[in-house]
């Protein structure tokens, strides 16, 4: 198949994604890359033979499909976040062995023997290859290695020869926008036109996610097989109408991301802010599971649709997961993660529940169910880090709120540094302290979430009334070196009503939740990472007063923040016991519609979601 020049383009997106290396993590956030070093990320290929030294990406004889390119996907720019040399050692081991591979033809990758025939052969599943593309474009960014550029020249030269002979299918099929992704990135550096007419024919040959987005089909918990209705897949889908819209620029692809997110908020929506999905869309049951996967593959399709948008709607959603299902999977320690968490969460055993998994998928553990989640749940901190901030022309916007450093270049040329002093999201304010080596100007954009109904924005002391467009205040002056921006984002707590008249409750970006205390038990002993069941030691069955009130209290923020027992931020309110609320199977069943209150009205400590691995996230709502 032969390219020939083209009048395609690509529709400038509302912001920029920055190089990765450009924004670092400080404070809490620091430490969440150190823990997750010190445990699963840092220590899996030492732990665990899918990723080991046998693994195809790195020249063995074991596992070649996706698991290696998942892993490095997360440990890559982990190591250049932290600047540990020992993780970028290892991540460049994977990185070497994959540009070395690369055959006359373009293709690369490890062979993998027919069984049938006996003969070695390259596959021509383009899943794989997708995630190591993007492994490579952060490497590229983080390393200025000039061989990356002419490696995947080559590379799509070789799928504009075979992609009509060999289309995607299956998982590639439903994933085409994550090589699309990769042709944009390559695009803007070199400019062959050809690039855009494979990325017509990849955006062709992919699902159509715009068409089943605008029509949704899918209303109630499904229990069949199709990759349409994969959680993964539709955490990965939801931003393939917007990379498909900066080449076509068709408002209907636009509509569609929207559209989208409606709908599966509307039929399969958990109160953290992900939809359920423990395997295949899974309904709006608070004890339906929500895969790992599909939480840090969501996170990635919102920092992506920040990018091509600037629509700080999906910093929203972005912040919410990030904050609260991303942490409430994986232990405090980065030992053991769940496959599949619940917001109703009040046992994780091997047992069988309403699931499309097996009866092991909510221990917390090394492998629980399946290995897709052990080796890609590591890119969500990394990752989220690189997407804090974003370049907004010639000035900067901040997408999420975190403690980080942001360099950059603005204005004409000038050397920016902005140092953001925060807590955020377990305190309200937030400090930017701007670094200039000339003064400039430039504008910074600040994200102002929906949920803020009274935010507050100084420069230097002085008060700044600006309207926001698209949940954005656009600040645009001559900076000087020592400006410092004081963002206040006031957070209320309040009870947000879900399906069957249960409530949730969230102050600012956090979900919180009553936790229950948790007993641990050792199910499987390994060298480093063991499996663990975990059982209630406290009770649960507690209603929310209707119309109660609640405290916050705020304590130091610890190093792991994310720990029910150290927790930085908890709220006080009153409850009831509720004695109609029963269990379904291994699994607690809808809060009723009409609790059944007994005892005195009591005091309940309640926590972020996040901090708790045992918790009530929906609540029956009694009535005075």
């Amino acid at each position: 198949m032969t390219m020939t020049s083209t009048d395609k383009e690509l529709i400038p997106t509302a912001f920029e994604a920055l190089p990765l290396g450009s924004v670092k993590p400080t404070g809490w956030l620091y430490n969440q890359l150190r823990i997750q070093a010190d445990g699963l990320t840092g220590h899996l290929d030492e732990q665990w033979e899918d990723v080991g030294p046998r693994n195809g990406w790195i020249g063995g004889d074991g596992e070649s499909w996706e698991r290696g390119p998942y892993y490095l996907d997360g440990l890559l720019p982990l190591a250049y976040l932290l600047d540990d040399d020992k993780l970028i050692a290892k991540a460049q081991r994977w990185v070497e062995w994959s540009l070395n591979s690369q055959q006359n033809s373009g293709l690369f990758g490890p062979a993998v023997t027919d069984t049938i025939n006996h003969e070695v052969r390259h596959t021509h599943d383009w899943w794989h290859y997708m995630i190591m593309l993007k492994v490579l474009t952060q490497y590229a960014e983080a390393t200025g290695d000039e061989r990356v550029v002419p490696f995947m020249t080559k590379f799509f030269g070789y799928v504009r020869n075979t992609i009509e002979n060999v289309p995607l299918a299956e998982w590639a099929q439903a994933r085409g926008a994550e090589m699309l992704l990769s042709i944009h990135w390559l695009y803007k550096r070199t400019g062959d036109a050809a690039l855009l007419e494979l990325a017509d024919t990849i955006g062709k040959q992919t699902t159509d996610w715009t068409g089943l987005f605008t029509n949704f089909p899918f209303w109630n918990k499904i229990e069949h097989w199709d990759h349409r209705s994969h959680i993964v897949n539709v955490a990965m889908g939801i931003k393939a109408p917007g990379v498909k819209y900066m080449l076509s620029n068709e408002e209907k692809e636009r509509e569609a991301v929207y559209s989208g997110i409606k709908s599966l908020m509307t039929y399969h929506g958990q109160a953290h802010g992900m939809f359920s999905g423990d395997e295949w869309l899974s309904g709006t049951h608070p004890s339906q599971g929500v895969e790992l996967c599909a939480v840090v593959e969501y996170m990635f399709s919102m920092e992506n649709l920040l990018r091509i948008f600037g629509d700080g709607y999906f910093g929203d959603i972005l912040e919410k997961v990030a904050f609260n299902a991303l942490p409430a999977a994986i232990s405090a320690d980065w030992m053991s993660h769940q496959y599949d968490q619940q917001v109703n969460q009040v046992v994780c055993n091997i047992a069988h529940r309403n699931w499309s998994n097996s009866e092991e998928a909510n221990l917390f553990g090394l492998e629980p169910h399946f290995g897709c989640c052990t080796s890609n749940m590591h890119q969500g901190w990394p990752k989220l880090i690189s997407h804090l901030w974003m370049k907004d022309g010639e000035g900067l916007a901040a997408a999420a709120y975190a403690p980080c450093v942001v360099n950059s270049t603005v204005g004409s040329g000038a050397a920016v540094t902005l140092t953001v002093d925060t807590e955020y999201p377990f305190r309200d304010t937030i400090g930017i302290t701007v670094k200039l080596d000339q003064p400039a100007a430039f504008p910074i954009s600040l994200r102002i979430p929906n949920w803020c109904v009274s935010p507050e924005i100084s420069v230097n002391g002085q008060p700044l009334q600006t309207a926001a467009v698209k949940q954005f205040v656009r600040i645009e002056r001559q900076w000087q070196d020592g400006d410092i921006i004081t963002l206040k984002l006031p957070m209320e707590a309040r009870t947000v009503l879900r399906n069957n008249a249960a409530a949730s409750v969230e102050r600012g970006p956090l979900v919180y939740v009553l936790p229950i205390e948790e007993n641990w038990q050792l199910l499987r002993e390994r060298d480093m990472f063991h499996d663990y069941e975990v059982f209630p030691a406290s009770q649960w069955k507690y209603g929310l007063i209707q119309g109660a009130s609640y405290e916050p209290a705020a304590s130091p923020v610890p190093k792991q923040p994310f720990a029910a027992a150290e927790t930085p931020v908890r709220l006080k309110t009153h409850g009831r016991l509720v004695r109609n609320w029963r269990m379904k199977g291994e699994s607690a069943d809808f809060p009723p519609l009409n609790p059944q209150a007994d005892g005195p009205v009591v005091e309940l400590t309640l926590v972020p979601y996040g901090s708790a691995r045992l918790r009530i996230g929906e609540f029956p709502v009694i009535r005075s």
